[in-house]
Order: structure tokens, then sequence, then C-alpha cells
């Protein structure tokens, strides 16, 4: 096995690759793969060997990727692991390296014995891997020769996850190395049922739901990654709202200044919480249009609560600001959604992007200008 770690020791043949023939045994534990339990020695040499039972530390990992902490970085070596006890007729399942997908796969196999060739993707999920091309035909290949999968296993027979097969040809990867894909189902918690079924996949097993709980697992990443622009932007607001305003400095920061910043909060919160928690039932396809339509609502809420005088012109000057500012900055939030949804194509959102990102950046510097003047006639 090819990796960074201790696992990459000098091949050890056994001449038969029977259960009977091939022992875990121990391993010291590694910092960066603290969740291989052992090695199982093959034809090929030393596979790491891994559990089902995921542990505290696998899943405090995942929380603090949840939330943007290391996300980029949660990553293990590429190559074969062992999963349980295989042998030469086990089943062989291909994974990315994020961490993440490797533990929701041997998770959803408890009492299983599997091989499991994880590919390179530079710490890329399988569904975005296979878009940008991490996840693809060349590396699954040149994974299939590096691990010696050949020997190992006596079928030629390997299964990808079905996310994966845009970036996997499956002819090519036969005639290159003589394996067989079989595209497994989209979520590893179907794969136990796929096995039993002889790798044979029903319709719900091919399609790909989004519901709200996996739309609302995705809310604290996209949070956290707003927190310093956010708040950036309202110590500006405070700040300007404080010197530019008609009253004393303080005064200012309390009624034109911790409002600003409060519609800011709110708009952030439109898209990156209620977008994507509304989704289904916001009219439109374009998720920047869903993000307007709802920040544009809230906008109109929050003139209201706040009470502007519409009969002056500051009061008029303010509240188009809000109408502008906040309905764009959740229409730019709920635009980023969409590298997160199996709503949307690549060349959906390049066509978004450069239809709706100007109006944005217009609309918004609109309305930052029509705020500094309600500032400076009131």
């Amino acid at each position: 096995m090819e990796t960074k770690t201790q696992f990459a020791l000098p091949v050890i043949s056994t001449g038969n690759t029977s259960s009977e023939n091939i022992n875990p045994q121990p391993v010291p534990a590694s910092p960066k793969q603290p969740f291989v339990t052992g090695i199982r020695e093959t034809p090929a040499g030393p596979v790491p060997v891994v559990s089902a039972a995921l542990t505290f530390r696998d899943s405090l990992g995942s929380f603090f990727c949840r939330l943007g902490a290391g996300r980029m970085d949660y990553s293990i070596d590429p190559g074969l692991y062992a999963l349980g006890a295989p042998d030469e007729s086990s089943p062989v399942l291909i994974s990315a390296n994020y961490k993440m997908s490797f533990d929701y796969l041997r998770r959803e196999l408890p009492g299983r014995s599997v091989w499991i060739l994880v590919l390179d993707t530079k710490g890329i999920n399988v569904w975005c891997a296979a878009g940008k091309g991490t996840f693809g035909t060349g590396e699954l290949v040149y994974r299939i020769e590096a691990s010696g999968l050949k020997k190992i296993v006596s079928h030629r027979k390997i299964i990808v996850p079905q996310l994966g097969a845009p970036g996997v040809a499956a002819h090519l990867v036969k005639v290159l190395s003589g394996f067989r894909v079989h595209f497994g189902p989209v979520r590893a918690e179907d794969l136990p049922a796929y096995l039993d079924a002889g790798l044979t996949a029903t319709k719900e097993m091919r399609s790909m739901p989004f519901p709200m709980t996996d739309r609302a697992v995705l809310i604290p990443v996209e949070l956290v990654e707003t927190l310093k622009p956010l708040l950036i932007l309202s110590l500006v607001a405070l700040f300007l709202a404080g010197i530019l305003g008609p009253r004393d400095i303080l005064t200012n920061i309390v009624h034109e200044g911790i409002p600003a910043v409060l519609a800011l909060v709110i708009a952030v919160l439109a898209g990156t919480a209620l977008h994507p928690l509304l989704l289904p039932w916001v009219p439109g396809r374009a998720f920047s249009f869903k993000g307007l339509i709802i920040g544009m609502i809230l906008a109109v809420g929050f003139i209201a609560a706040r009470g502007v005088n519409w009969h002056s012109w500051p009061g008029r000057a303010e509240a188009v600001s809000w109408l502008l500012m906040m309905p764009s900055v959740s229409s730019y939030l709920a635009m980023n959604f969409t590298g997160c949804s199996t709503y949307t194509s690549l060349s959906g959102v390049k066509k978004e992007m450069r239809f709706a990102l100007p109006l944005q950046i217009a609309a918004a510097s609109l309305g930052v200008v029509l705020w500094i003047t309600s500032l400076l006639w009131a």
C-alpha cells in the first residue's frame, strides 16, 4: 500500500489470500490515522485494518469539520484498507480520502468484511471530487495498480459510488485495469442491501433526495464562514453611523448603528439558514433569486419594525437602502449554496453567477450610498 505513514512497509507475500492465512496484527497508533486498528498481511503486502465502529474522536472530528474547522485538511492517506476480515472473494469498495466520506462508508458496514480502496481526491468528498476530476478514471486505475489489488482479490469487480460516476469512465477502467466498475447506491446506508442483492440497486437507491435534515446540516459551516466578514461589516457600520449620524456618537450608534448591524445579521441568516431550509418551497430555479425573495420579505418586515418615516427624504433613502442591501446579501449567500445542492449543475451555476453577481454588487453599492445619504441628511 502506498501511504505517507508507517504503513508503507515492504511487500510481504503470504502465498495465499484465504482468511485463515491473513491474520490481523497489532500496529502502533499513528497520530494522523488513529482509526487504524491493525494490519492484515496480503500477497501485495500489509494492509491497514479499520473498524466499522466510529470513535468519539472520529465524531468530534466530523463535528468540527461541519463548523469549518480544518475542513480543507480533513483527509486520510490514499490506498487500500481492510474492514473486518476480508479475503480474496470480498467486495472492493471505492471511496475518497475525505475522512468524513470514509467514516460514513465504514460505519454502515458493521459485521461486514470488505476491502476499501481510497483514492487521492485531495481531501474532497466523492461528489465534488468527481466534478473536479480528482475522483476520476486515471486516479482509480493508478490506485488499483499501486495497491496490488489484482494479487489480493480473485474477482475483477469494484464498486464505485454513484455520485462518483461523472468522473469515472467505466469502459476505460475495464480496458486499463481489467476491473469491471459497478456503480453502487447513492447513499452508503443502502450498501448492505445492495451487496446482499448481488450488486443490484433499486430505483430508490439510485435517487438523490435532498431532505431538510441534509440541508440543515450544511448551515453551520455556511454561518461560520460569514462570521469574519459580518464582524468587519458590522464594525464599519457602527463607525459610519457614529460619525455621520445627526446626534452624538454614542446616540448615533444606538439609534442608527445597531439597527444596521441587525439588518446585516438578518440578511446573513436569510441567505445561510432560511434559504436552505425553505429551498423547495421558495419560487424560482436560481438560488440567487430564491435568496432575493427571502431577503426582500425580511427587508420589508425590518423596515416596518424600524418605523421608517416614508414622508421624509432621509427616511425614504434609508428604507430603499435596506430594500437594496438586505436582498443583495441574502441573494449572494444563497447563491453560494449551489455547491452544496443536488439541484444545480456546473454550467447552470456559472451562468447564474455571470448574471446575478454584477446585479448584487450594484444593488449593494447603491444601498450603501443611500444609507450614508440618509445619515448625512437626517
